[in-house]
C-alpha cells in the first residue's frame, strides 16, 4: 500500500528517514526554490523516481493548497523495539489517548526537539494520517522513532526491567512538581490526552506522579501538545 506525503519539509523529512521508504516525488516543474532543489538531488541520488509537472496536476492529488509543490508517494512506515533504542540514560515517552492527528502531530515534534529517544504508542493504525502527522509535526514523525506497545503492561514490565523510570504527567495526591524531579536517570515520560488522561495500566506502574505548576488557580488541564513541550524541556535543562 501506498501513502501520499505532501510538502516540502514532510518529503525531505521522509528522504532522510530511515524508517520509511520514498517510492516516487513529484514536483512543481516551475518550482526553483532552494529547499524544491535539495529534494530534487536527494532523490535522484536514492533513484527514486521524480516527475516534473504542473501544479494543478498537484493540487488534484491533495487534501489542500499547502504542499509547496512537492509531495511523494512512500511505503508504510515502519516501527521499532526497545532493543532499537536501548542506550544510557534513555529518554522515552508514552503518549496515550490523544486522538487528533494534527494534536498529536504537535507533540511528536516537541518530543523530536526536545531529544526524546523514542516514542511509545498504543497499537492504534495512524498510517492512515501521515499527511497530517507529516505536516503538524513539521517531518518529526518521519524521524522519531516509534515503539508499538502491543501490550502496554508487558511494555512497561520490559522498560522497569531496563531500570526505566516511569514518570506520570498526573496531578495526583502524591505528586511532586516537575522542577523538583530528577530526570537525569533512564526515564519514560508519560503524557495523557485531555479526555481520560492516562489509563490504569500505565498509572499502577508509575515510580512518581509529577505536575505542571501554574501561576494561578488554574483548575484545567493543559492540552497535551503543551504539557508534553514543558516536561520535554524540563528534562532537556536538567541534563545540560
Amino acid at each position: 500500500m501506498k501513502y501520499l506525503l505532501e510538502g516540502k519539509i514532510s518529503v525531505k523529512a521522509a528522504l532522510q528517514s530511515p524508517y520509511r521508504e520514498v517510492l516516487s516525488v513529484m514536483m512543481d516543474k516551475s518550482r526553483k526554490d532552494r529547499d524544491t532543489c535539495y529534494i530534487l538531488k536527494q532523490a535522484r541520488n536514492q533513484n527514486i523516481e521524480v516527475s516534473l509537472v504542473d501544479r494543478e496536476e498537484i493540487d488534484a492529488l491533495c487534501e489542500g493548497k499547502t504542499h509547496g509543490g512537492v509531495i511523494a508517494y512512500t511505503s508504510e512506515r515502519n516501527f521499532q523495539t526497545l532493543s532499537d533504542v536501548k542506550k544510557k540514560n534513555m529518554f522515552l515517552a508514552i503518549v496515550e489517548g490523544v486522538e487528533d492527528p494534527f494534536n498529536f502531530g504537535f507533540v511528536l515534534r516537541s518530543l523530536y526537539a526536545a531529544g526524546v529517544d523514542a516514542i511509545i504508542l498504543g497499537p492504534r493504525n495512524w498510517t492512515t494520517a501521515a499527511t497530517t502527522l507529516g505536516k503538524a509535526s513539521a517531518g518529526a514523525s518521519e524521524l522519531l522513532p516509534m515503539i508499538i506497545a502491543e501490550d502496554m503492561g508487558e511494555t512497561l514490565a520490559q522498560l522497569k526491567a531496563l531500570d526505566v523510570n516511569i514518570v506520570c504527567a498526573n496531578r495526583d495526591d502524591d505528586a511532586i512538581e516537575m522542577y523538583d524531579y530528577d530526570f537525569s536517570q533512564s526515564i519514560c515520560i508519560c503524557i495523557g490526552g485531555e479526555k481520560r488522561g492516562l489509563s490504569k495500566v500505565i498509572l499502577n506502574e508509575s515510580d512518581q506522579n509529577v505536575y505542571i505548576p501554574y501561576h494561578n488557580d488554574f483548575k484545567n488541564a493543559l492540552s497535551a501538545a503543551s504539557a508534553s513541550t514543558i516536561l520535554a524541556y524540563e528534562v532537556l535543562r536538567q541534563r545540560k
